[in-house]
């Protein structure tokens, strides 16, 4: 029997899921219209992200405000390192060098994590204030529901606003449009790309304490699958389409989570597979995307 109130908790739920993919596909789709990278080591700050906050908050004592402005700017540091290092030299080389780069840099921090923190998921408990259970006649939800889905829209918000209105953002984007031009018309494309990777990496960073605050469990293997769906998001909702990045997470989490909710029980074990299938059916129908439009081949 169809009932309101569990239609919408569960609705609730892939939305706070879809704020999460969103907020990841949003780094991965500036990387990717830029280098068209798939860059699989975005999921290696989620994992960083979630551990950094556990140790600086939980075992330092460092509060919460201070430990989340912390985890944005380690987790742009993370990502200009990795441009610097992993990135730089290659441009410009066989995209698949890029790629496989990408998958050694997640192994490499997967495996350091595994040694650094052990194979056992850590228990990462919600902060008191964070942890306020609310009830009404419909719906059941915590302060870190309302956290994500503020914190995200907020983010979400301003990282469009700063692609569309500032300087540097406009410059992001006619490097994305065609990088060679953008060279040429006195862009420093060095420095575009470096902040295109620091700021998709902070954000990544933070997304991974709202993993943690929200399921209450971290690991060293957490960012991969994570990372790859959020991947799914962006061409689902239309690579190199902000906005799409966006549509195409909230797509996916709903459609995880409902599927779960509504189809028979046997089914949850296959929510991982509802989503690539959301994206085979996409790619099939319209292959630029929900909100994604077609586009001549760079040469």
């Amino acid at each position: 029997m169809f009932s309101w109130s569990y239609f919408l908790q569960q609705t609730m739920n892939g939305v706070i899921l879809g704020c999460i993919y969103a907020l990841l596909a949003l780094g991965m789709t500036v990387v990717y219209g830029i280098l068209r990278l798939i860059n699989f080591a975005h999921g290696a700050l989620i994992t960083v992200g979630a551990f950094f906050v556990y140790f600086i908050f939980f075992r330092a004592g460092i509060n919460l405000a201070a430990s989340l402005l912390l985890v944005l700017g380690f987790g742009g540091l993370m990502g200009l390192l990795l441009d610097v290092i992993a990135y730089r030299k290659l441009r410009g080389g066989p995209e698949v060098a890029l790629l496989i780069t990408s998958l050694g840099f997640y192994t490499f921090v997967e495996n350091f994590m595994k040694m650094v923190v052990s194979p056992q998921p850590y228990s990462f408990k919600t902060p008191a204030y964070l942890a306020v259970m609310y009830k009404t006649s419909l719906l059941t939800f915590r302060s870190i529901d309302v956290f994500i889905i503020v914190s995200s829209l907020l983010i979400m918000f301003i990282f469009n606003l700063f692609v569309k209105k500032t300087r540097m953002g406009i410059a992001m984007r006619a490097t994305a449009e065609n990088l060679e031009v953008a060279h040429l018309m006195g862009i420093e494309v060095n420095r575009v790309i470096a902040l295109a990777f620091a700021l998709g990496s902070a954000i990544a960073a933070f997304t991974g304490f709202l993993w943690g605050a929200k399921y209450g469990q971290i690991a060293y293997d957490m960012g991969f699958l994570t990372g790859v769906k959020a991947f799914v998001a962006v061409v689902v909702g239309g690579v190199g389409s902000i906005p799409g990045a966006m549509v195409g997470g909230f797509v996916l989490g709903l459609a995880e989570i409902l599927s779960i909710a509504f189809l028979p029980t046997r089914f949850a074990e296959y929510r991982d597979g509802i989503v690539f299938g959301i994206l085979i059916l996409v790619l099939l129908l319209r292959p630029s995307g929900l909100m994604g439009v077609k586009e001549e081949v760079r040469v």
